[in-house]
């Protein structure tokens, strides 16, 4: 159901249109149309009854969708009541993926080229997983969400790194994969999260770096695991590095996923990776790529509007 704002300019607020307040509360308005993918007369009911508080009206305005959403779409009953969307995480039967267990891959493995290069019992390969998993669309978010979980659970990666993460997308993270820690940007509204496999990546440090002029509620998340020694200034782009691999190229194509409903075609290299060797000899060496989350779900829907990357590197001991 559709809200109506019953707000009315007064000759006061009609004085102050283009006063400081009436401008930041047009930018505030852009900002939560902009990440609730809704118009701005949408935008400025929430805000106004969340006193131009951006994350409160953000909780508000994705509090029932979740709620109506998940359980709405799910393919079967979930083993808990989402009575707290925002804060609880997404349940569903133990008969499901589970990532507390330490298996790796399964009849998923098979699929992409780097099946048999995952997770070698020597050290001497390293993988990590990154993916933009649209949090923000909530249509099918349970089931989408276990999709995403299956894939981690294949490939076993030593580290994954997520955006668009909302808050019972992480709970449901944390309640599921026990077997990594979970570093996340922000815990409210959306963020970026940072998943360490316990038994391969020890964790050191972590900052955040606000992004003081964004509109959309970003910031970088830096992990430190490792020390390397001195880094040279050459960065490579791992897609590059390896010959410019056309299989997965597109990170984001309307084309073949289907999950926003764009008529036109439109191909973008949008997730990227980039590279900094410890040395000039170099102790780590990227050695395949490939996407994830080709394949729709039960539901019809892909895991996400974006594919995901699966990267391997050769660890030079």
């Amino acid at each position: 159901m559709e809200r109506e704002s019953g707000l009315e300019a007064g000759p006061e607020a009609e004085r102050e249109e283009g006063g400081p307040q009436a401008k930041k509360r047009r930018i505030l308005c852009m900002e939560f149309a902009s990440v609730a993918s809704c118009d701005a007369a949408v935008a400025q009911c929430y805000l106004a009854e969340n006193d131009w508080e951006m994350e409160r009206a953000l909780n508000s305005y994705f509090e029932p969708a979740v709620e109506e959403n998940a359980l709405e779409s799910r393919p079967e009953p979930l083993s808990e009541p989402l009575s707290e969307p925002l804060s609880e995480p997404l349940s569903e039967p133990e008969s499901c993926v589970d990532l507390t267990k330490e298996e790796t891959r399964d009849s998923i493995s098979s699929k992409t080229s780097t099946s048999e290069d995952v997770q070698q019992e020597d050290g001497s390969v390293f993988s990590f997983i990154t993916w933009n998993i649209d949090g923000l669309d909530l249509n099918n978010l349970l089931e989408r969400a276990r999709g995403v979980c299956s894939y981690l659970t294949s490939y076993n990666p030593d580290v994954v790194f997520l955006q668009e993460v909302i808050p019972p997308y992480y709970a449901y993270l944390k309640k599921k994969a026990s077997s990594y820690e979970i570093i996340t940007g922000h815990e409210e509204g959306y963020f970026t999260a940072v998943m360490l496999k316990k038994s391969r990546v020890k964790f050191k440090s972590q900052k955040i770096i606000p992004f003081p002029d964004t509109k959309m509620m970003r910031n970088l998340l830096c992990v430190n695991v490792t020390k390397c020694g001195g880094l040279p200034n050459n960065i490579l782009d791992v897609w590059e590095f390896l010959g410019k691999p056309k299989h997965c190229q597109y990170t984001w194509d309307t084309q073949m996923n289907s999950n926003l409903g764009i008529a036109v075609a439109c191909k973008l290299r949008f997730d990227r990776i980039f590279f900094r060797a410890a040395s000039e000899s170099g102790h780590i060496i990227p050695r395949s790529l490939d996407l994830l989350g080709l394949e729709k779900l039960d539901c019809g829907r892909f895991p996400s509007d974006h594919w995901g990357l699966l990267c391997t590197l050769d660890v030079i001991l």
